[in-house]
């Protein structure tokens, strides 16, 4: 006779003793099936596992107690309990409350209908994943580990959410921001280094005056106490000569791609439009600018994503779909399709027609001037990034402006005291200070 069927769900990112120990109890009824949860399951519900899901599979089928391990697309057990018909699912009790607990409630629902049981098995105490999480992320990463992970969630989640970043307060707030909504946990993905902001933010035009060994000190200071993925606003990329040492140094410190743009001459930022002068680049020498960079980097992990400014420019989508195509074919490993129409429609149509072309190459947006569309729609039009590029910078210079405004009004610094953090949350906001 068979043995019974035991189905037991986990993430497995981090193994501790109270996963060892669901795990020997799961084992006593039967086969023990493990479904482990793919990026995709994780990721519109959590952070992005450290490890990958072949990783996070090797260690998980080499232990103990264990008869099987399976994918779990989803976050819900429901599709993969009708598929496997288990005589029993094994859960720890922590999900009685909390977000989980509707789906408890269907689990024991399916159960019921399949002729199975539910165990609960007492959370073990003394064992606290999301501590565990905070710790391995307090140890920092590596470049390699960084630059990879772009690729992985562009691949698990519909859509990437990335947040500009211009020193390294902003990117503790990136890498730290959670709320839950609907049902899921927000965070932001990952973080862009804006010429804008950081040429701003230090009082100066954009214009590509920033070069890139000042730019790589502040970016050097984000690096050091974030995990997160960055992209990074590579302007016009310079010369060709140059754009091949810049693609190499931002590798080499970790940066998952560059995002460069086919204008050329002085830099004026794309959203002053036809209002200023915005010469593009030729297709033929944008395009070896692509492929010199490709030919420069080590990694597969890095990437080149081109930004189109056909839209910005008073030109039409039929240009911007003639560029694109050539510049997917000299290598770029992205899309960035740039507008400054409030209605977001001229965006919409390029991104229908792009996916009918490149079904898997991924499109990057910024929606600065559409900020009225959702990013689930900007997924149903095919979007796979979405960059919000320089609002960190853009909501702390009102504050400040109205802080310094009311001390000089006042003669003192009274009346600010609801404007600023107490300066114990400072301390404590930065690892390390206490």
């Amino acid at each position: 006779m068979a043995n019974k069927k035991v189905y037991l769900g986990m993430v497995a990112d981090i193994m501790h003793p109270g996963l060892i120990n669901i795990i020997k109890e799961g084992a006593k009824y039967g086969d023990l099936i493990i479904g482990l949860y793919t990026d995709k399951a994780v990721a519109e519900h959590k952070r992005l596992p450290f490890l990958t899901y072949d990783q996070r599979r090797q260690v998980v089928e080499n232990i103990k107690g264990v008869a099987e391990v399976v994918p779990q697309d989803e976050w819900s057990y429901i599709p993969n309990l009708r598929k496997l018909r288990p005589d029993y699912i094994i859960h720890g009790d922590d999900w009685k409350t909390g977000i989980d607990s509707e789906l408890r409630g269907e689990v024991f629902e399916v159960m019921k209908e399949l002729g199975g049981k539910v165990i609960e098995i007492p959370y073990t105490k003394g064992i606290n994943s999301s501590g565990l999480v905070e710790e391995e992320k307090s140890l920092g990463t590596t470049p390699e580990v960084r630059m990879k992970c772009l690729r992985r969630l562009i691949a698990a989640k519909p859509v990437v959410r990335i947040m500009e970043a211009h020193d390294g307060l902003c990117g503790l707030i990136i890498e730290n921001a959670e709320v839950q909504a609907n049902g899921k946990t927000n965070v932001f993905d990952g973080m862009w280094s804006s010429s804008l902001t950081d040429s701003t933010s230090k009082g100066k035009p954009d214009i590509e005056a920033v070069d890139l060994t000042t730019r790589l000190q502040d970016l050097n200071n984000i690096l050091e106490c974030t995990t997160k993925p960055i992209i990074f606003d590579g302007d016009t990329g310079g010369k060709i000569e140059h754009f091949v040492f810049t693609v190499r140094t931002l590798e080499r410190h970790g940066i998952s791609a560059v995002i460069i743009e086919d204008k050329v001459g002085l830099k004026k930022n794309s959203l002053f439009g036809t209002d200023a002068i915005q010469t593009q680049d030729t297709i033929e020498h944008f395009c070896r600018k692509i492929h010199a960079g490709k030919e420069a980097q080590v990694t597969d992990d890095f990437m080149i994503i081109a930004r189109i400014e056909s839209l910005i420019a008073g030109k039409s989508v039929d240009d911007a779909m003639e560029r694109a195509i050539a510049y997917v074919n000299a290598g770029a490993d992205g899309i960035m399709i740039h507008s400054k129409n409030k209605s977001g429609e001229d965006i919409r149509e390029f991104c229908l027609r792009f996916r009918n072309v490149h079904p898997k190459v991924p499109v990057v947006v910024v929606p600065t001037t559409y900020n009225h569309i959702y990013e689930k729609e900007l997924a149903e039009w095919g979007v796979n990034v979405v960059i919000y590029a320089n609002h960190m910078l853009r909501s702390a210079y009102p504050a400040m402006k109205k802080t310094a405004e009311t001390i000089l009004k006042n003669e003192r610094s009274l009346e600010v005291n609801d404007m600023c953090m107490p300066i114990k949350e400072i301390l404590e906001l930065i690892p390390g200070t206490k």
